[in-house]
């Protein structure tokens, strides 16, 4: 008998175990998901921004090198800028990149959009004016700069089309889906985070051993037990 009873506490104390670890296992992934969100940024759109301020840095630096190759920064700077011609600057590919810069931050990082429009628009507007410059102007014949800046702009533009397009909205979608699903569970389980529980609410009292000596004195002894129930 007493075995038994050991066996059902310890099966009753071995399933509550088991839906508490549960429930803590779900409160930990729901409190984590909590934190996540508490961030101002998630940390792909973070890695997505960080490389479009890469590109406006790059893209710059780029220029200012080629003014500096050219004659010198403030030189070229009156005739790049001051006097601009659409067939010889390099200041509207610069102009480009803060487009680009500008609109993509503003975008993904201030108004934190979960949609490609605005980088549809950025990209079209930029290979549209690289293609048509490179066509119209005499870029290349002014050297490795003709070459060099129109193509890597119009490669980082690309680029930062595939990673919001692949990486950043994806990512992010999955992270919602898998807080609604465990969010659901939560709302289904009877307690999501239940405490501790006090033995007593599981303890069955064992028999007297009195009262189980007699009851096999009885089935042993039938006759004992007819002359009690008369008495």
């Amino acid at each position: 008998m007493d075995s038994r009873c050991s066996s059902s506490a310890d099966s009753r104390l071995t399933g509550r175990r088991v839906g508490s670890i549960n429930s803590t296992a779900l409160c930990a992934r729901v409190e984590s998901y909590d934190a996540g969100q508490k961030k101002c940024i998630s940390d792909v759109r973070r890695t997505f921004c960080l490389f479009v301020t890469f590109d406006f840095l790059f893209i710059t630096l780029l220029w200012i090198i080629e003014l500096n190759v050219n004659g010198g920064i403030q030189k070229q700077l009156d005739k790049e800028v001051l006097h601009y011609d659409y067939r010889a600057s390099f200041f509207d590919i610069f102009l480009l990149a803060v487009f680009r810069f500008a609109i993509l931050i503003l975008a993904y990082a201030v108004c934190k959009l979960r949609h490609w429009w605005a980088i549809a628009i950025s990209t079209a507007v930029c290979c549209l004016f690289l293609i048509v410059k490179v066509i119209l102007s005499k870029l290349l014949s002014q050297g490795a700069f003709g070459y060099l800046l129109p193509i890597i702009s119009f490669v980082l533009a690309w680029i930062e089309t595939w990673l919001l397009d692949f990486k950043v909205l994806p990512q992010e979608a999955e992270d919602e889906n898998r807080y609604q699903s465990i969010m659901d569970a939560t709302e289904r389980a009877p307690l999501m985070c239940p405490g501790p529980l006090s033995d007593g609410q599981f303890y069955s009292p064992p028999e007297s051993v009195a009262d189980s000596d007699e009851e096999l004195d009885d089935k042993h002894d039938p006759e004992k037990g007819l002359i009690q129930q008369v008495i």
